[in-house]
């Protein structure tokens, strides 16, 4: 993909070990990235949807009945090459090689990978798991996730064993910041979990009246969310408001 300078742009892979910072995060700020050596030809985009397949004992069919949107997949494979053959320039994946003593390139593809590995899979010792990702092609943001799946493929080796070429293929599912993702939904309903930040004006009963339809819920909401003083609510603060299902009903 080149932009209007003509200009190609490698796809990045930027890792943050925060979700918030990944949401709003640029490559000057990531905690770490990887750059690949050629695009991606194809990509794969999965959407799926659940359903409850409940069928009454004695029928020929059932009605599928939608639970869920489930996050949103993309399968990617990236390319690691030391053999020369692209550009037609011996190339890794921070450009010329190093030469030995009779001046033939060192073609191994091994820090390559590491650098690969080490930001979709490093494990983070503060945040007790791996980072989130943000895939982004030139000037354009096209993903933000986790990767669930890699698996590296190597093809060829040098005599002592070195690999020089290798294709990984990732899939990454789609991980929205939880405060983000409520508030694109907004849907307005009882049954579901609702994330809201306290606005100027904001009280508690209001705030139950928005979400369901009645002010009396504000006591079991107040609980829920450790509130000693329930009428003043600090701006910025973000609470949650559960299910009615999940709350004890106000009488």
């Amino acid at each position: 993909m080149a932009t209007d300078t003509g200009k190609l742009e490698k796809m990045l892979i930027l890792a943050y070990a925060d979700s918030k910072k990944c949401e709003n995060g640029v490559s000057s700020n990531a905690d770490d990235s990887f750059e690949a050596l050629i695009n991606p030809e194809t990509y794969t985009v999965e959407y799926k949807f659940k359903f409850a397949e409940s069928q009454g004992q004695g029928t020929s069919g059932k009605q599928l009945k939608y639970e869920s949107t489930e996050p949103l997949e993309m399968s990617f494979e990236f390319l690691f090459d030391g053999t020369g053959i692209i550009d037609g320039e011996w190339r890794t994946q921070k450009g010329n090689p190093p030469v030995d003593g009779a001046g033939q390139p060192q073609d191994s593809i091994v820090d390559s990978i590491k650098q690969f590995k080490r930001a979709l899979l490093e494990y983070k010792g503060d945040s007790h798991e791996p980072r989130h990702l943000k895939l982004v092609w030139g000037e354009n943001s096209i993903f933000k996730g986790r990767a669930t799946e890699v698996s590296i493929n190597y093809k060829l080796f040098k005599p002592d064993g070195t690999p020089i070429r290798a294709v990984a293929k990732v899939k990454f599912k789609s991980s929205v910041e939880e405060t983000k993702r409520a508030l694109q939904e907004d849907k307005k309903s009882a049954d579901l979990t609702h994330i809201r930040k306290v606005k100027a004006g904001d009280t508690l009963p209001l705030l139950c009246e928005q979400i369901y339809g009645d002010p009396k819920y504000y006591l079991q909401v107040a609980e829920v969310n450790g509130l000693g003083n329930f009428r003043f609510l600090s701006q910025g603060t973000e609470l949650i408001f559960p299910p009615l299902a999940k709350t004890v009903k106000a009488s």
